[in-house]
């Protein structure tokens, strides 16, 4: 699903602090103006996936316009598609079937590899994707 939330953003001496008002007990904070919108769109996508998991109702938005914040704060929409983030996220484990010559199958055995962590990391460098941190 895909949804937009408005956030409220303070400058905190250290970066930026989030608050979500429609969503409760949805803070975050961030280094930078860039760094916090990202992880605002990561808290929010993430309190939005827990209540549809549980079948809870969805808050509607605030229109931006009607969102209170102090002088030094601004509001700013966001946006999150769970679907998206449940993609980028999910790690669990994906059973695969696969063929490899008997012989390769017993030198690899001999030499104790763990088959998965081969594959995964293969499959990484062959599509250039890094570990995330």
């Amino acid at each position: 699903m895909k949804y937009v939330y408005p956030a409220i953003f303070t400058p905190d001496g250290n970066g930026y602090s989030v608050e979500v008002p429609d969503l409760p007990g949805c803070f975050t904070c961030g280094d930078s103006l860039a760094d916090a919108i990202d992880m605002a769109r990561d808290a929010i996508s993430m309190w939005l996936c827990d209540a549809e998991d549980k079948s809870e109702p969805i808050p509607l938005p605030s229109n931006i316009k009607d969102i209170p914040h102090a002088a030094n704060s601004f509001v700013n929409l966001i946006d999150v598609d769970t679907d998206f983030y449940r993609k980028e996220n999910d790690n669990r484990a994906v059973k695969k079937t696969l063929t490899i010559p008997s012989w390769l199958n017993a030198k690899a055995e001999k030499a104790n590899i763990n088959f998965s962590q081969v594959l995964q990391a293969a499959l990484k460098e062959h599509l250039g994707i890094q570990d995330r941190p």
